[in-house]
């Protein structure tokens, strides 16, 4: 009887050992079947300041630029001057043109010129109208940058208010001394179509007085067009000067991104050969495009973009006109912006999804952008602060797969 219980109870544990090996089995075969959960990259939701900014490149150029031409016809003398050269006001020769006596003596040449002078006469009383005008801005926004300051020392007004009063004053210096060069230039037009008429000659008198053309403004010779000695008629242009310390930029924009720009953004200016970025503000969009064929061979639409700058360029600087800069225009601002990386969006026909990752699986989600920089996105519904995304996600991401976040 002892050896049948003994035989029973061997079956037995046999019977057992064989069921937990076979249940380990399959639990082996299980495990090595198992799907593993996709490697991926996620990144938090997070909420903070956020830019738009649009970045073109561009070049320099001369505010007031003045093309000298001779009110009469006469023979111009060899211009010495070459371009770069400096000039003084009331002080460099720019060009002598000796007259001709059957010209200067044509009673049709005196009329020509009468009429020119008035011309020039009505053009220098519009330049100094606009003198006024732009000085008397200016005062305006002096008192109200003293009332900023007054205002910002009691915490009534913000840093950015301020730095917007301070910054528009310098906007205006330079406008008020844009507007006194184009007046320079103007009452200089009107003297010398004067000096013209006082050195025609009586009739019946062969002498004639040279016209000697004397700088208008303080500047530089920026081109010039004639410098051979040779017969000009009247008008034709000598030479363009400028002060290459009135610049400002010139910016080529798609008309698509020109849209979103409105006089007053704010502008960096970089890629000018400096190390440090200079500040500055659009002061015009042009209300016409034009068509511009791109290195590809395509046909563009663009807009220009004036941008006064707002830091004064110091004379080591050596920036001048027709130079290359690369803009960043903001376009768009927000302190306080609840954002994700633009590389966690993708498109399901016209929404906008994400995958966000909870408990160890990735959730298909619809969310709604507004802004975007390049970088990154503006969530106006969808997601929450904190909750993490998952970057550029692999074609193996489904709804409710187990997923392993790979953190960088």
């Amino acid at each position: 009887m002892s050896s049948n219980r003994t035989g029973k109870r061997g079956r037995t544990w046999r019977r057992i050992l064989l069921a937990v090996c076979c249940l380990a089995l399959v639990a082996a075969l299980a495990v090595g079947f198992w799907p593993e959960p996709v490697p991926v990259q996620t990144a938090p939701v997070t909420r903070g300041p956020l830019e738009v900014n649009i970045r073109e490149e561009g070049t320099t150029r001369i505010r007031q630029r003045h093309v000298l031409s001779p009110p009469v016809a006469g023979y111009l003398e060899r211009v010495q001057l070459r371009a770069g050269d400096t000039i003084r006001k009331g002080q460099t020769t720019l060009a002598i043109i000796q007259a001709q006596p059957s010209e200067f003596l044509s009673p049709r040449s005196r009329a020509q010129a009468l009429a020119r002078l008035k011309t020039a006469q009505a053009g220098k009383n519009q330049r100094a109208a606009e003198v006024e005008r732009a000085e008397a801005v200016r005062k305006l926004a002096r008192k109200e940058f003293k009332r900023a300051e007054t205002l910002l020392a009691r915490d009534v007004i913000s840093r950015q208010e301020w730095d917007d009063a301070e910054n528009r004053i310098q906007v205006l210096e330079r406008e008020v001394r844009a507007a006194r060069f184009a007046l320079a230039a103007a009452a200089f037009e009107v003297e010398q179509i004067r000096v013209f008429l006082q050195a025609i000659p009586n009739i019946g008198s062969q002498e004639s007085i040279p016209l000697t053309i004397i700088s208008p403004v303080d500047g530089f010779v920026l081109n010039v067009f004639e410098e051979n000695a040779r017969f000009i008629p009247a008008g034709t242009p000598i030479m363009e000067i400028g002060d290459p310390r009135d610049l400002e930029a010139e910016i080529e924009l798609l008309s698509r991104d020109a849209v979103a720009v409105v006089p007053g953004a704010e502008v960096v200016i970089e890629g000018w050969g400096g190390s440090t970025p200079l500040r500055g503000r659009v002061s015009m969009v042009e209300p016409g495009g034009f068509t511009k064929i791109s290195a590809l061979g395509v046909e563009e639409q663009r807009v220009k973009v004036r941008v006064d700058f707002l830091d004064l360029v110091s004379k080591k600087t050596r920036l001048g006109d027709r130079y290359r800069v690369e803009a960043h225009i903001r376009t768009w601002h927000g302190d306080d912006v609840l954002q994700i990386p633009l590389g966690a969006l993708f498109r399901r026909g016209t929404q906008w999804m994400v995958f966000v990752l909870q408990d160890g699986r990735a959730h298909l989600r619809e969310v709604e952008i507004d802004h975007s920089n390049g970088e990154a996105a503006e969530i106006r519904s969808g997601l929450r602060e904190k909750d993490r995304v998952i970057l550029y996600p692999p074609d193996e991401v489904e709804d409710g797969i187990a997923v392993k976040d790979e953190r960088l």
